[in-house]
């Protein structure tokens, strides 16, 4: 099984090598990494140079955006699966595709998905949050339950059948993604009950209150452009997130 592993980068010099080295170390060698660089200044690409790697395509210039970026890298994936490591996360451990792709061989499944740690943006080893996903069911997804978007991973089939990322968000496309695979894709997927990837915290959607806001407005929008719940939903999307905080 090939993996095509997507990652967006701009100006991430003091992070793209953990989230390289991550992905150089993993057991299950058959991958190909789909770099998209924004034009980064700050001595990013000079990362890539000291970590050569015959698998890895980059590309680097302009783009409009997160979403654009992630557009144009999948437009570029020959793999049987497909996954974002972005460019400030890292995987759990070395077998994470291993155990991916044995669980897509085992199940047949369109989608394999697993759990993530939020981490503390100065010290990786501080764990902040904690997502344990669950099984899906219908009925969840009605409820705001939604897997990690950087521990989901799909066929490229299910990709190039339902579109990727709606560039009209700014925020919420990964949401809107995951709705119209799951809600009208009706995906058959597999929980892998173990932490896949380790986030840094302060992504772009909780940066600001403004910012904030505009994430509920666009998963609201999410949900009722794939039919899948309005208002309730979004409620219950946001207040399951307290589960996931480490008491210290």
């Amino acid at each position: 099984m090939k993996f095509s592993i997507l990652t967006v980068v701009y100006n991430r010099a003091a992070t793209i090598d953990d989230a390289l080295l991550s992905l150089g170390s993993q057991s299950h060698a058959d991958f190909e990494h789909i770099v998209q660089d924004g034009g980064s200044t700050d001595g990013t690409l000079d990362r890539f140079s000291a970590a050569p790697d015959h698998r890895r395509k980059l590309a680097s210039g302009r783009d409009s955006g997160i979403y654009d970026a992630l557009n144009r890298a999948t437009a570029r994936a020959t793999g049987d699966v497909v996954g974002v490591l972005h460019s400030d996360d890292f995987y759990a451990h070395s077998d994470v595709l291993a155990h991916v792709a044995h669980c897509f061989e085992a199940s047949g499944a369109d989608a394999v998905y697993g759990d993530l740690d939020y981490i503390a943006a100065a010290d990786s080893t501080k764990v902040v949050r904690r997502w344990k996903s669950g099984d899906y069911s219908m009925k969840r997804l009605r409820r705001g339950w939604m897997p990690p978007h950087p521990a989901l991973f799909l066929r490229r089939s299910v990709v190039e059948k339902w579109g990727a990322y709606d560039t009209s968000y700014q925020i919420a496309a990964d949401y809107d993604s995951i709705l119209r695979y799951f809600g009208q894709g009706k995906i058959s997927a597999r929980y892998l009950p173990e932490t896949l990837v380790k986030m840094r915290i302060g992504g772009e959607s909780n940066r600001s209150l403004e910012r904030i806001l505009l994430k509920s407005r666009e998963d609201l929008r999410a949900l009722r452009q794939n039919g899948v719940g309005g208002v309730p939903a979004l409620a219950w999307k946001n207040l399951s997130k307290l589960g996931q905080f480490v008491r210290k």
